[in-house]
């Protein structure tokens, strides 16, 4: 491959784009090519920097749920701010793995909400049903902590971190 060096210092094919750089469109002298001489090495605030994309802080732990019973026993999941979807696929905020009797998508859901710093376990859209510390889940409920929730033939204690005690955004103030 044919790379040349811009004078501010880029490195491009000429086979593909001649003797014009593409990052900042200043030409080079075909007869450089051949110039042992280096272009001046560019400053810090010269040089091309790939975008990366946004770049997002990560997403605090509210509570966790924690398996008691079922083939996952002893494993913990993040329950994080607003709605966390639960089920078997991939695509779930709490994946539980290994318990065919919960629903693949949705089988309930956790949501934590921040104004109001409380939890609530709401159903799924699925055919299984949640339930909130024996009884079956048909609306809302309110979650306090250590209730136990049962998804298919698993059983899971709640354990909250934020509330009336703490929040994120205050950092315990």
């Amino acid at each position: 491959m044919s790379l040349t060096r811009c004078p501010n210092g880029h490195m491009f094919s000429t086979r593909k784009h001649g003797n014009v750089c593409p990052y900042c469109t200043m030409s080079v002298d075909p007869a450089s090519k051949t110039d042992k001489r280096q272009a001046p090495i560019p400053t810090e605030e010269e040089k091309t920097m790939p975008y990366m994309g946004e770049t997002r802080g990560i997403d605090p732990v509210s509570g966790w749920l924690v398996c008691v019973e079922g083939p996952q026993l002893g494993q913990d999941y993040r329950i994080m701010s607003e709605k966390n979807f639960i089920g078997r696929a991939e695509e779930m905020h709490i994946r539980i793995i290994g318990d065919n009797t919960i629903s693949r998508r949705n089988h309930a859901v956790i949501v934590y909400d921040p104004k109001k710093r409380n939890f609530y376990l709401l159903p799924g859209d699925a055919s299984g049903l949640a339930y909130h510390n024996n009884e079956a889940v048909y609306a809302p409920v309110e979650l306090t902590a250590y209730d136990v929730i049962q998804l298919g033939s698993s059983k899971f204690v709640f354990i909250p971190l934020c509330g009336p005690h703490f929040e994120w955004d205050n950092n315990m103030n």
